[in-house]
C-alpha cells in the first residue's frame, strides 16, 4: 500500500488526530526512512539497511528552520498547540537528540508558551542517559508499547536489532508515570501469521505491563493511513473502547483515538 516520506525537516502545522494542532519536526534524512523498529504499520513504509554515514540535519539547522517557522506562525497569528518530533523513523536516533530537545524548548519559549513540546518514540533507547534526561524535560514523552508479549512486538516492530521486552519495561518503570504510553491495535495476517493484539490474553498481558508503568496517560489507536504490509485490518472502537475501561479501571487516564 501506499505509504510517504516527510520532504522537511519541519513540516506542518498539521491536525492531530490525538495532539490538536501540532507543527512536526524530522530529524532523519528527507529521502530514506531510518528506524530501529520495521514496523508492519507504519506509514513511512519499510526500514531498509542504514548506511553507515547519514545526512541528518544538525542540532543548528533544526533550530534555525524551528526559529523561522515559529516566528512566520506567531507573526500571523496561527494556532499551535503541540511541536512534535515524528518525521523519517526514530527521533531517538539523532546523535545530537538531546541538544536539539533543549534548542526547541527554548524556541517554544519565546515564541509559543503555552505550547507543548511532544516526542513519539519506540522507546528503545531509552537506556541511554541523554535521552531519557531528554524525554524527562518534555511535556508530551510519548513512548511505543504495541503489546505485552515479546513475541507479539517481535511480529508487530519487528525490530532492526536485538529486542527484549522486559529491559524495556524496566527502562519504562524508571520514569516514575513521567511518560504517556501509545498502543496501536490492529489485527490481521502476515507473513501467513495471525496477528492480533487485541484479544483477551494480549490485552491482559498488556494491562499488566501498564499497571507496573502506571503511566500519566495510555494512548490507544488503530489505523488510520495506508500500511507498508497487506492484509492489516483496524480494530473497532467499541473494542479499544473496552480496552479502554480496563485502563481507567487501573486509575489511568486514556485517549481512545478511532475513525
Amino acid at each position: 500500500m501506499a505509504t510517504f516520506l516527510f520532504d522537511k525537516i519541519i513540516f506542518g502545522p498539521i491536525k492531530s488526530r490525538r495532539l490538536g494542532i501540532s507543527l512536526g519536526i524530522n530529524l532523519l534524512p528527507l529521502d530514506k526512512k531510518v528506524c530501529n523498529f520495521n514496523c508492519i504499520y507504519c506509514e513511512c513504509g519499510w526500514t531498509k539497511a542504514i548506511p553507515t554515514k547519514l545526512a541528518l540535519p544538525t542540532a543548528a539547522a533544526v533550530s534555525e528552520a524551528l526559529a523561522v517557522k515559529l516566528q512566520q506562525m506567531q507573526q500571523e497569528h496561527e494556532q499551535l498547540d503541540v511541536i512534535t518530533f515524528a518525521g523519517n523513523g526514530e527521533p531517538t536516533m539523532h546523535p545530537q537528540f538531546s541538544k536539539i530537545i533543549d534548542s526547541t524548548i527554548e524556541l517554544r519559549n519565546k515564541y509559543f508558551p503555552t505550547a507543548k513540546v511532544a516526542v513519539l518514540s519506540n522507546a528503545t533507547l531509552v537506556r541511554k542517559a541523554s535521552v531519557f534526561n531528554a524525554l524527562q524535560k518534555v511535556d508530551q514523552n510519548i513512548l511505543k508499547l504495541d503489546s505485552g508479549i515479546e513475541a507479539t512486538c517481535l511480529a508487530i516492530n519487528k525490530p532492526t536489532g536485538s529486542f527484549r521486552l522486559a529491559p524495556l519495561v524496566n527502562h519504562l518503570k524508571k520514569f516514575n508515570g513521567n511518560l504517556i504510553i501509545q498502543t496501536l491495535f490492529l489485527k490481521g495476517n502476515y507473513n501467513n501469521t495471525i496477528i492480533d493484539n487485541s484479544t483477551e490474553t494480549e490485552v491482559d498481558a498488556w494491562m499488566k505491563i501498564i499497571e507496573e508503568i502506571h503511566p500519566k496517560q495510555v494512548m490507544i489507536y488503530s489505523l488510520a493511513r495506508d500500511t507498508p504490509a497487506n492484509n492489516l485490518e483496524k480494530v473497532s472502537k467499541k473494542v479499544l473502547n473496552k480496552i479502554a475501561k480496563k485502563v481507567a479501571a487501573a486509575g489511568i487516564d486514556v485517549q481512545v483515538t478511532a475513525l
